[in-house]
């Protein structure tokens, strides 16, 4: 299929080129100083770009509106409304308000609100982000007007992902702009945090996804032992892209270019059957917008070609599990990378306060950067030698490292490294200059050029609630040093002494070894570093009276928000663990020891039927293999009764972070007793004879 990209891209987009074709002069422009600026929406001109926006949508054949938002649930919802209203003559119009643009609403105790409403108090309001494009969302049944909004309650505390995002990005611009005027800059009016999330996942036959049940209610698999081949041969990562991949991809492409989102790279990831999708950097809520609607349409465009895309962090133990990666930069209004280096990067003193002053915000926030990243499926994931650990430091490179020793050392840079050339020996083959320094893929927050890449975010989750920290305390950090800028009376020693400061008491969150090392984890307990291993622990960060007082300093969440995304994270952890530890004992009980069983019967019929026919014949590997089961059977019923036990006294628990703690310390940790022997079965149970398919499977026939 021949596709003109340049046709279809953004074709399904309410975007600037299409408001500056249908929207008159004075309304456009009026809408634009709102969506450049920051200024308050003026709620005259919402009609006319409601009218607009619903005659381009009918155009495109769509029925329907839906205000798109973005709950605490981590994925998008919305309520479809037609644009039909009866006209009371049997007849009917297409109408769509400014009011019905602007306000929606929604039953707001239906979503996780961590005690903010009640059931019985259920209103909640959606408010039109203009800032982010309106879009249509094509399905073989229906074509649909999507308005993303922000989602708050009846008495205004943020319901969703979106609201905190918006004001994180206010905070840091305010902060930012600060900073700017202070080394000179009088031309730039807006600085907005760039960003772009490669999305991870895994790609399976849709078959043999509908009969693994741990799959179908997890999104994970509870069971299964390791197939011959994993990923220890390298071959998969960055290898031919198979056939049918490679027609999802295709089709995934066009779905996200008519919808604006610039997909520009994608390839094999490391375990079998896992692959990437990248965009090109935007806009932090855009890009967050984006991020969302990539992993729907990853779905949807499986599920069209009778494939399943598996976002979970850790779908598959003993093989690589998935994430995303958060590029993170700051960019001004005028097109100018605050975190570009130069080609002098140690007189650039701009951006040498800047680059410690992340280090500060990074270093003192370690905790709460942790927990912006915490999901029950990191937890497999994180620390397991291929993904970063939960031990927050920060990679510069050589060239930055070196730079930032000379200050610290001799209170002066001099020099900095420079990219040697690249000589391969070919004579046929172009010599060039590489970087100045290597990547460490090992490091959860690293520089990459021109940008931070934090590594910790799992694929499932949404890029919003990473970002709202990386926003607020790189704000917080500008701030402070504006604070005491502002006051000096010579700029330049100020300054020199502040980077000075900050690298003596803040050079402990910069590592460039081996994060994956268990020596690592011993350096970075001496250096004081936090290491929260799993969700529950670092849960308590977002409530700390520190987090509580830099979030409501900025305007991001007040405490009572705070208290309600930890009630929200405890629940959702505790949730998703009883969902997994009844999957797991469902599976066990109704699957797993009935084919067992089963198998055991027929080899018991066997040695019988051999015994009797051919008295004295050797049935030793029957018995073995009898016996060989039995010692597997036993335990594995053994450890489903007591998981079933652990999760009856966890689900009698009411206090959500007491519950969570439980769920972890002996729900989850069981699971593992579960799994050991059940896999173990596996391996000795004829493959026709075991209830459902196997890594190899699912891993390699597609």
């Amino acid at each position: 299929m021949k596709i003109n990209v340049s046709e279809i891209f953004g074709s399904n987009v309410f975007n600037d080129g299409v408001m500056r074709a249908r929207l008159p002069k004075a309304v456009y422009k009026d809408l634009k100083k709102t969506i450049e600026d920051g200024r308050e929406l003026n709620p005259d001109i919402a009609d006319v770009v409601a009218n607009e926006m619903k005659e381009w949508a009918i155009e495109k054949g769509a029925t329907h509106y839906t205000h798109w938002f973005q709950p605490m649930t981590g994925i998008t919802a919305e309520k479809h409304d037609a644009f039909m209203y009866p006209t009371g003559d049997g007849k009917a119009l297409n109408e769509f308000s400014g009011k019905e643009l602007i306000k929606g609403e929604s039953d707001a105790s239906s979503f996780p609100s961590g005690g903010l409403r009640a059931t019985f108090e259920a209103r909640g309001y959606t408010t039109w982000d203009c800032t982010s494009p309106a879009f249509i969302k094509e399905s073989p049944n229906a074509i649909t007007l999507c308005i993303p909004t922000a989602f708050c309650s009846y008495t205004g505390e943020a319901l969703d992902k979106k609201t905190p995002l918006l004001r994180s990005i206010q905070a840091l611009d305010m902060q930012a702009i600060r900073f700017l005027r202070l080394f000179g800059n009088t031309t730039s009016k807006k600085v907005y945090p760039s960003v772009g999330a490669e999305q991870e996942y895994f790609l399976i036959d849709k078959e043999k996804y509908n009969k693994r049940k741990d799959l179908t209610f997890t999104g994970r698999t509870l069971f299964g032992a390791m197939p011959p081949k994993g990923q220890e041969l390298d071959d998969h990562y960055f290898g031919t892209i198979h056939d049918r991949v490679a027609k999802y991809m295709e089709a995934l492409n066009l779905e996200l270019w008519k919808l604006g989102i610039a997909a520009k790279t994608q390839h094999n990831e490391a375990a079998p059957a896992q692959h990437e999708l990248a965009p090109i950097h935007d806009k932090n809520n855009i890009a967050a917008d984006h991020n969302q609607i990539i992993m729907e349409m990853m779905k949807t465009v499986a599920d069209r070609q009778g494939l399943v895309c598996l976002l979970h962090e850790k779908p598959f133990a003993g093989i690589n599990g998935s994430g995303k990666h958060d590029n993170w930069s700051m960019v001004t209004d005028d097109g100018i990378n605050l975190l570009n280096p130069g080609k002098t990067p140690h007189q650039n003193t701009q951006f040498l306060l800047l680059l410690t002053l992340i280090m500060k915000a990074v270093d003192e926030h370690a905790g709460l950067l942790r927990a912006s990243a915490a999901c029950p499926g990191n937890d497999h994931r994180l620390g397991a030698a291929e993904a970063p650990p939960a031990i927050i430091s920060i990679f510069l490179g050589e060239q930055l490292e070196d730079i930032l020793e000379q200050l610290d050392t001799t209170g002066e840079a001099t020099h900095f490294i420079k990219g040697s050339r690249l000589e391969s020996g070919v004579d046929t083959l172009p010599n060039f200059r590489k970087d100045a320094t290597d990547r460490n893929r090992t490091s959860p927050f690293a520089f990459t050029g021109n940008k931070f890449e934090f590594r910790m975010v799992g694929s499932s989750q949404s890029i919003s609630d990473p970002n709202v920290v990386i926003n607020t305390i790189v704000a917080e950090a500008l701030c402070q040093a504006c604070d005491e800028l502002e006051k000096a009376e010579n700029f330049d020693l100020a300054v020199h002494d502040m980077i000075k400061d900050i690298i003596a008491k803040h050079k402990r969150i910069v590592f460039s070894g081996n994060g994956y090392s268990d020596e690592w984890v011993e350096e970075a307990k001496r250096r004081g570093l936090p290491n929260l291993k799993n969700m529950v622990s670092a849960i308590p960060e977002m409530t700390r009276p520190e987090s509580v007082a830099l979030f409501e300093k900025h305007g991001v969440y007040t405490e009572t928000e705070l208290n309600s995304k930890a009630e929200v994270m405890y629940e959702r952890y505790s949730k998703i663990t009883n969902i997994e530890a009844l999957a797991m004992i469902d599976m066990a009980k109704k699957q797993i020891v009935p084919a067992v069983i089963k198998y055991q019967t027929s080899l018991a019929q066997s040695i019988n039927q051999i015994e009797a026919a051919c008295p004295g014949m050797d049935t030793s590997v029957q018995k073995r293999l009898m016996n060989d089961i039995a010692a597997n059977l036993a335990p594995l019923y053994e450890a489903m009764k007591k998981l079933e036990a652990e999760e009856k006294i966890a689900s009698k628990i009411e206090n959500a972070k007491e519950q969570a703690n439980y769920f972890y310390d002996h729900v989850f940790q069981t699971m593992a007793e579960v799994r050991k022997p059940a896999d173990a079965l596996e391996m000795l149970v004829a493959k026709e004879d075991w209830p459902f398919p196997s890594y190899g499977d699912m891993l390699f026939d597609n």
